[in-house]
Order: C-alpha cells, then sequence, then structure tokens
C-alpha cells in the first residue's frame, strides 16, 4: 500500500465565484494537493456551494493505518497541503481544521475540511476544487491519475471492476483496476482517478501489487464473488468515490444517515 473534479451559463458560474475544471478539458494539475507522505486534491460535490469551505481527498491510509471496522468522523486536526496550480507549481498553503470522514474499511479513503471556502481559495490563490462524480465510472474508459506529490500523470484505461481487493487484513469493495500504463508508485496514494472526458474525480489511487505476494501488504489480491482469488503482479487498483455523495448534506456537512449513503459507519 505504498501508492499511496456557455456563454451566458459560463458567466453565471464565474459570478458565483467558484468554478471547475470544465468538461473534456485537457487533464493538468489543477486543484491536486501534495501531502507530506501522499497526493490528494480539492474536491467539491455536485451541489456545493461558493461559500461552503472547501474539501480535500486523500486516502486513509494517508491519515494513519486504521485496523478493519474502524472509521474516523469528525476529529480536530490542522493539516497541511500544498495546493498545485495547473502547471504542478505551489500556488499556495492551505489548512485544514477537521478530518471529516477516514477508513480503510470497504475502501480506502479520508476527506479533510480546510479553513477556507471554495471562493476563498479561487479568489486568493487562483486554485480551483475538481468535482466528485455522482455517477459509477464506466469500464474502459481513459483515465488520468494525478500525483500532487510526484507532479505526474499518469494516463491509462479503467480495465474493471473488483468484487474485492485484500491487502494484508483490509478488504476494498468494488474496487477499479487500471492497465499497466498507470504503473503508479509510492507517494501517488490519494492521487485523485479523473475521468479524461468530463474532469471529474471517479476514484482515489490506492495500492498496487509490487511483487506478486498474495495478498499480503504491498501486494493485494483480488477476490470475485465466488471466492476465488487472483494475484496480477504490477497491477494497480483505486477506489470508487461516487458513493460519498450521498453523504453530504447543505454545506458540504458529512449526514452517514441519509439514505443511500453506505459508507462505513462509526462502530457503537
Amino acid at each position: 500500500m505504498a501508492r499511496r473534479f456557455a456563454g451566458t451559463l459560463l458567466a453565471a458560474i464565474a459570478a458565483l465565484g467558484v468554478t471547475t475544471a470544465p468538461a473534456q478539458a485537457s487533464v493538468d494539475f489543477t486543484g491536486t494537493v501534495k501531502l507530506n507522505n501522499c497526493s490528494g486534491s480539492v474536491v467539491r460535490l455536485p451541489g456545493s456551494a461558493p461559500a461552503d469551505k472547501a474539501l480535500v481527498l486523500t486516502n486513509g491510509h494517508c491519515v494513519e493505518l486504521m485496523k478493519p471496522g474502524q472509521v474516523l468522523v469528525g476529529q480536530p486536526v490542522d493539516r497541511t497541503f500544498k495546493l498545485l496550480g495547473g502547471s504542478g507549481a505551489e500556488i499556495a498553503t492551505l489548512h485544514s481544521t477537521k478530518l471529516v470522514y477516514a477508513t480503510m474499511t470497504g475502501t480506502d479513503a479520508a476527506l479533510y475540511q480546510l479553513d477556507k471556502t471554495y471562493q476563498q481559495i479561487q479568489q486568493q490563490h487562483g486554485g480551483r476544487a475538481l468535482e466528485l462524480s455522482a455517477s459509477r465510472p464506466v469500464a474502459k474508459s481513459e483515465i488520468r491519475i494525478v500525483s500532487g506529490y510526484w507532479t505526474k500523470i499518469y494516463s491509462c484505461q479503467l480495465d474493471g471492476f473488483v468484487h474485492q481487493v485484500k491487502e494484508a487484513s483490509w478488504t476494498w469493495h468494488d474496487s477499479l483496476r487500471y492497465t499497466p500504463s498507470c504503473d503508479t508508485i509510492g507517494g501517488t496514494s490519494g492521487s485523485p482517478i479523473i475521468d479524461d472526458a468530463s474532469g471529474k474525480v471517479v476514484g482515489v489511487n490506492n495500492t498496487g501489487n509490487e511483487s506478486g505476494g498474495r495478498c499480503t501488504m504491498n501486494n493485494p489480491c483480488e477476490v470475485d464473488a465466488d471466492g476465488k482469488i487472483t494475484v496480477r503482479r504490477g497491477t494497480n487498483y483505486g477506489q470508487q468515490t461516487f458513493g460519498f455523495v450521498s453523504c453530504f448534506g447543505p454545506r458540504t456537512t458529512l449526514d452517514l444517515t441519509l439514505p443511500g449513503c453506505r459508507i462505513a459507519k462509526p462502530q457503537p
């Protein structure tokens, strides 16, 4: 696990003070961030407002190696993120106030809340958020994995979906498998997986089988619905993110009781 969003309408959107990467634009480093140990991205929900506090998406294991079943919600956290512009140059240092959500159960994802709104980030630094897609990605679509840590963009296709990816004691469901050219490495953990056609985030990069091991640390395996295990040396994986959209209410407020919210919940 070392791997670790015409015309009058455009004017109206600009007047709101928040824009996202336009559909079918070439994917660059806009909205991505560099953590001290991982990659990440400033993301917005489809219904996010300019005055909402901005969110950063990365992996759960970029927070800490959590135990199976462990879910962290609403913890005060001051963490630093280096915001990148389209060229990959650092344009700002951002700070979180809260770890909104993090888990390595079912998925490997974390969301931090920043001390600035989407509008402030755009007006003060020229940074734009990437939008989380509310739809499940499509197999064989072109994707880009954008690493803020390495300022590198990987280009490949979404090879398919995996019933379960198992790595050591963790299990992730309905994971994304890439074609070989997305040969992600340590430090790419938490990179947004961007659909090249829409420019929206469809997943978060998290792991890959490095040496052919079977379901061990840094050597995840695939498990199908019948329990058959397949090992694919050199293959890399990510976790879908559309499921988070149903878990947020107004003002980017996490509400795990909302209908359709199926991400892992904290245990009583």
